[in-house]
């Protein structure tokens, strides 16, 4: 069966030149991007029964956009002064580039890793002298407190907002001919929201390996994946797919 129409469980993307846009106009593909998941932050009276007092750490480190959102919006509601010799260790360039919306770049202490957590490591291990706060989900990556564990650092993990399954009620009679899930998170909102799907001629496609371990153990089967040597990313694997499907015969 052609592809004509995808389900991407994520927001739209805000960037004109985003590959999924690409995607719609060289395939004539309609594609509907509805978060599946979504973040809300826990309260500060949660976090300071996890015994979380700002003023004990030295260094804070973020792995993603909502880590530092949910850092500087409980400093604000703990009136903690953010002092200016704090450290941020950031995950990735995207992480410190975002980070400028709450400090003056040039004047912090800001260190850089390339994209994957372990690769934050040396930059870490440097001044394991430090007391590290991990603002975190209360979904983390197992390899993130096992990676500071090897590290041998003074660290703290303080759940700082947490990952929610969205409302999908209103998609109940809506059919799309692809569903295109990031997270184990995002299987587990689809069945929690519909409870007696059935996957029949729906392909899904998956990003990761643990998504993927989800939708099998949730008998669905899967049809496109992400990332491989061929196709990195999920758009990439859209259209491999999608080339090879709609072709005339």
């Amino acid at each position: 069966m052609k592809v004509k129409t995808i389900l991407v469980s994520q927001p739209e993307p805000k960037v004109e030149n985003s590959p999924y846009f690409e995607l719609i106009q060289k395939h004539k593909v309609k594609i509907d991007f509805r978060p599946f998941i979504h973040v809300e932050g826990v309260p500060v009276k949660d976090i300071r029964s996890q015994k979380i007092d700002l003023n004990n750490f030295t260094a804070i480190i973020l792995t993603s956009r909502n880590s530092v959102d949910h850092f500087f919006r409980v400093a604000e509601e703990m009136r903690y002064k953010v002092p200016e010799d704090l450290k941020y260790f950031c995950q990735s360039e995207a992480v410190a580039f975002y980070l400028q919306k709450y400090v003056v770049y040039r004047k912090r202490k800001i260190y850089v890793g390339q994209k994957d957590f372990v690769e934050l490591s040396p930059l870490i291990k440097k001044y394991k002298e430090e007391k590290f706060l991990l603002p975190s989900s209360d979904q983390l990556n197992f390899d993130i407190p096992q990676t500071l564990d090897g590290l041998k650092v003074n660290w703290t993990q303080g759940i700082f907002y947490k990952t929610v399954m969205s409302d999908l009620t209103d998609l109940a009679d809506v059919y799309y001919d692809v569903l295109a899930f990031f997270s184990p998170t995002g299987i587990k909102s689809l069945f929690k929201n519909f409870p007696d799907f059935q996957q029949n001629e729906t392909r899904i496609a998956v990003f990761g390996s643990t998504t993927q371990k989800e939708a099998v153990d949730h008998g669905l089967r899967v049809d496109i994946m992400a990332p491989s040597p061929e196709a990195p990313s999920m758009t990439m694997a859209l259209e491999k797919y999608i080339a090879k499907t709609n072709k005339d015969k």
